[in-house]
């Protein structure tokens, strides 16, 4: 007898071939037979009509930062509610283990690194954690058999330096000792079932006391060691950030991530390829990397996003704002001065003229202030102000967008939520990003779901995506975009049996409406422990979700049930090639 039988759906599945009708039956978490409408004998303990709905593989995201929250939410939300059944996690060098077990305040170092690096709520990261683990097994073990989705973790580059190092790991280069206990720690990891390495060298990465994070010290040496150890392990990855992640790669950041994919002999992704029509030249700059592994004898993945993430931003509060040369010690400032030398004319054009240099590289896209819109108010001067344009009200004051943005935020003591307009939103960049999806070595994901909580919202792309091309621009037809969401990661992480409709695959799936999948506004909430503020979006749309063949999610309710893995290198993943 079957488990659960889905009558009527319209299957795409994963493999960006053409949908079809039929009848899929479900048993001990797997698909056990896919048949034609009507033909299906075999009784089930429960059925359910999907006329007129699609029924795809549940959705995988490359690119979270879900090691905290799932242990105060298993569902992942908003993910989950969105159709993601499998998140990776531990990118960026970050991960919530190994800690030394001698050293408890090294739990509280991590909180208030993720709080600054990643903007995840400090009281929640507190409250929410119980913070019982020292090794990366103990961690792993600790969300086995409590989580809704499938789950896996990289190793954070970070950890194993502090853990080996201590504070040391700030500044300063391991001996061959600590090198060694570094790479024994790491194998310990992967033994366990980590898949593989994250490493930053980002410079906008900075712990809780504003110092260049752990691995940003490492030498090339260190890190194709640790590479080397990545591929002396079963169905591995590699994942680093490097500052040209943002903008355009340097020779030498390209060198790098070359070696280090060589190395390892695995897949190495980054996060995030932004692709703009107005700068035409980064899109072939960041593939550059690609082209070179492929001829060392490694991969190089580059993730972009499918959709403009919208991303608020604030002068009372750590933001991308902060990340301006020449902005954050301005910004750093106690509120009353940061207020006044914001009034200064000299230096808010000081200011102007750093976020519009070269040297601000991406974030020059910040500084068109007459296209921020007003959010949140909290002053009577602000009245009625929230939903408008600052370009609008700067011409009916007379003053210049950054002069009247500054005087709307100084009234609300900077609380003011601004919401910046984006600049690549033109046909040319659509088309551009067209374009770019079909490359081989070009992959959608970089949600950075269950990070920057509050300032950011990229856990609804999924169904935001799939709602462009059904109704709406309708770049991909529905096969492939269900395809780039599903099959393409589950391959790049070489997940076994998942990713596709098939028999005998694990019955992640999504049940959605084809008129009416989307993602609904982001909206700020309170539901963080601690009564924390993240940004939340409804899906729409998304009529059920499965995980290992359990419902997860009916009608945007979560039902209570937790049947997700920890997905462990190895047992659950397989080796890719990189030849």
């Amino acid at each position: 007898m079957l488990d659960h039988l889905i009558r009527g759906a319209t299957v795409v599945d994963g493999t960006g071939g053409p949908s079809y009708p039929a009848d899929i039956g479900i048993r001990d978490g797997r698909i056990a037979v896919i048949a034609e409408p009507g033909t299906l004998a075999e009784e089930a303990v429960t059925t359910e009509d999907a006329t007129g709905l699609v029924l795809a593989p549940g959705f995988v995201d490359p690119h979270t930062h879900y090691d905290a929250q799932l242990f105060w939410d298993p569902y992942a939300t908003p993910s989950m509610n969105h159709g993601v059944t499998t998140v990776a996690g531990g990118n960026c060098g970050f991960t919530l283990a190994p800690l030394h077990p001698e050293r408890p305040e090294d739990a509280d170092y991590t909180r208030r690194m993720m709080s600054r690096v990643e903007g995840m709520a400090l009281k929640a990261l507190e409250e929410g954690v119980d913070w019982t683990w020292s090794s990366f097994r103990e961690y792993l073990d600790a969300l086995e058999g409590r989580i809704a989705v499938n789950a896996g973790f990289m190793v954070g580059h970070c950890a194993l330096r502090r853990h080996v190092m201590g504070a040391d790991a700030i500044g300063g280069q391991p001996t061959p000792e600590q090198l060694d206990a570094m790479l024994a720690l790491f194998h310990d990891a992967m033994d366990a079932g980590a898949w593989g390495l994250s490493t930053t060298q980002s410079s906008t990465h900075s712990d809780g006391d504003g110092q260049p994070v752990a691995s940003r010290h490492a030498l090339p040496e260190e890190l194709l060691a640790l590479s080397r150890a990545v591929g002396e392990h079963e169905g591995t990855q590699l994942e680093a950030i490097v500052a040209g992640c943002l903008d355009q790669f340097s020779d030498e950041e390209i060198e790098l991530l070359v070696d280090m994919t060589a190395t390892a002999g695995r897949p190495l992704n980054w996060n995030v390829l932004t692709i703009d029509a107005a700068v035409p030249e980064r899109v072939p700059r960041q593939l550059v990397p690609s082209e070179r592994a492929r001829r060392a004898g490694g991969r190089i993945v580059a993730l972009t996003m499918p959709i403009l993430t919208p991303m608020n931003m604030s002068l009372g509060t750590f933001c991308a704002l902060n990340l301006i040369p020449g902005w954050g010690d301005i910004l750093a400032l106690p509120v009353p001065e940061r207020i006044e030398r914001l009034r200064d004319a000299g230096t808010r054009a000081e200011m102007l003229r750093r976020a519009d240099s070269k040297e601000a590289g991406v974030f020059r896209r910040l500084a068109d202030f007459g296209r921020y819109v007003i959010g949140d108010t909290y002053s009577a001067a602000n009245e009625g102000l929230s939903g408008r344009v600052v370009g609008d009200i700067a011409a009916e004051r007379g003053q210049d967008a950054f002069h009247c943005l500054v005087e709307i935020c100084a009234d609300d003591g900077l609380r003011t939520v601004l919401w910046p307009m984006p600049t690549d939103n033109d046909p040319d960049s659509w088309a551009l990003r067209r374009q770019t999806w079909e490359h081989e070595d070009v992959m959608l994901g970089g949600s950075d779901a269950g990070a920057h909580l509050d300032r950011m919202c990229g856990a609804p792309y999924t169904t935001r995506f799939l709602g462009d091309c059904l109704r709406r621009r309708k770049l991909l037809p529905l096969e492939q975009a269900v395809k780039m969401l599903t099959d393409d990661p589950a391959r790049l992480f070489g997940l076994r049996d998942r990713g596709r409709i098939g028999e005998g695959f694990h019955a992640d799936l999504v049940l959605f409406d084809p008129e009416r999948i989307d993602a609904g506004p982001a909206t700020l909430v309170h539901d963080l422990p601690g009564d924390s503020p993240r940004l939340d979006s409804k899906a729409i749309g998304i009529v059920s979700v499965r995980v290992n063949g359990v419902e997860t999610l009916r009608d945007d309710k979560v039902t209570g049930a937790v049947p997700g893995t920890v997905l462990r290198s190895g047992r659950d993943t397989r080796t890719v090639s990189t030849v």
